[in-house]
C-alpha cells in the first residue's frame, strides 16, 4: 500500500491537533491535572480521549504542522484547551479557598497538608473539601461531562488559523473573581458561626478577666467549627452544580465568541 506524503501529514493533523487542545485542557483540569498522576498517564488518557473523539472532529484544514500557518493553529488549540480547563479548576479553587477561610476563622489555619491538585500546603480543612467535591464531581458524571464539552468544541470552534477571541481571555480572566465570591459564599456560615462564638468569648472575657481564654476558647472554637460544617455539606452538592454549570457556559461563550470573531 502506498502512502503519499500529504495523506500521512493529513492523518497526522487529523489527530495532532485535537491531542493539543485536549492535552492542554487535562493538564490543567482539576481531576486529570493533579501532580500525583505522573505526566505518562496524563498524556495516555489523552490520547485515549483524542482516539475516542477524532471521529466525530470535523475535517481539520490541510496545513503542515511545522509551516508558520501551521504552528498558528498549535498554539491556538493549546490556549483553547487551557482556557477551557482554568475554568475548571477555578471551581475547585473556590471550594478550597472557602476551605482555608474556614481554617482560619476556627483557629486550624496551622493544620495543614499537601494538596495533590496544586501541590502546595493548605490546610486540612481545604483538603476536605477537595476530597469531597472531587468524589461528588465524579458521582455527577462530571468527568463525562468535561468529554462531552471538548468533544462539542471542535464542533462549535473547529481547528484553524481561528482562536479565542480578547474578550474571551477578558472574560476569563475576570471568572477568577467569581472564584472568590463562591469562597466566601461557601465559608460565609462557619465565618459567622465563629464570630458569634468569638463574641461571647470576647464578653466572657471583660466580665471573668482570670478566665483562661486560650485554654477554654480553642477547644470551643474548633468543636463549633466542625460542628458547622457538618451541618453545611449538604450544601456543597448544590454550590458545586451552580458552580460547574456556570464553568460550563463560559466555556461555551469563549467559543462562540472565538467562532463569531472568526
Amino acid at each position: 500500500m502506498d502512502l503519499s506524503s500529504a495523506q500521512i501529514s493529513a492523518w497526522i493533523t487529523s489527530l495532532f491537533w485535537p491531542f493539543c487542545r485536549i492535552a492542554a485542557l487535562s493538564s490543567v483540569s482539576p481531576i486529570l491535572g493533579m501532580q500525583l498522576i505522573p505526566m505518562r498517564i496524563r498524556v495516555m488518557i489523552a490520547i485515549v480521549i483524542t482516539i475516542a473523539v477524532a471521529p466525530m472532529i470535523p475535517a481539520v484544514p490541510h496545513i503542515d504542522p511545522l509551516s508558520p500557518d501551521g504552528i498558528l493553529v498549535t498554539i491556538h488549540q493549546i490556549l483553547i484547551g487551557l482556557s477551557m480547563g482554568f475554568a475548571l479548576q477555578m471551581v475547585f479553587s473556590a471550594f478550597t479557598l472557602g476551605g482555608q477561610i474556614m481554617a482560619m476563622s476556627m483557629a486550624l489555619g496551622f493544620a495543614s497538608m499537601n494538596d495533590p491538585v496544586s501541590g502546595v500546603s493548605v490546610p486540612t480543612v481545604s483538603q476536605i473539601f477537595t476530597i469531597l467535591v472531587t468524589l461528588t464531581f465524579l458521582a455527577f458524571n462530571g468527568h463525562l461531562i468535561v468529554i462531552e464539552v471538548i468533544s462539542e468544541s471542535f464542533h462549535t470552534l473547529p481547528i484553524g488559523l481561528t482562536g479565542l477571541a480578547l474578550d474571551s481571555i477578558w472574560e476569563l480572566a475576570a471568572w477568577a473573581s467569581y472564584m472568590f465570591a463562591g469562597a466566601v459564599l461557601i465559608s460565609l456560615p462557619a465565618v459567622a458561626s465563629m464570630l458569634v462564638v468569638n463574641l461571647g468569648f470576647g464578653i466572657m472575657t471583660r466580665s471573668a478577666p482570670q478566665l483562661n481564654i486560650f485554654v477554654v476558647g480553642f477547644p470551643v472554637i474548633i468543636s463549633m467549627g466542625f460542628v458547622v460544617i457538618l451541618f453545611s455539606l449538604s450544601s456543597i452538592s448544590a454550590h458545586l452544580t451552580e458552580m460547574t454549570s456556570a464553568a460550563f457556559e463560559l466555556m461555551r461563550t469563549m467559543l462562540l465568541r472565538g467562532a463569531a470573531h472568526g
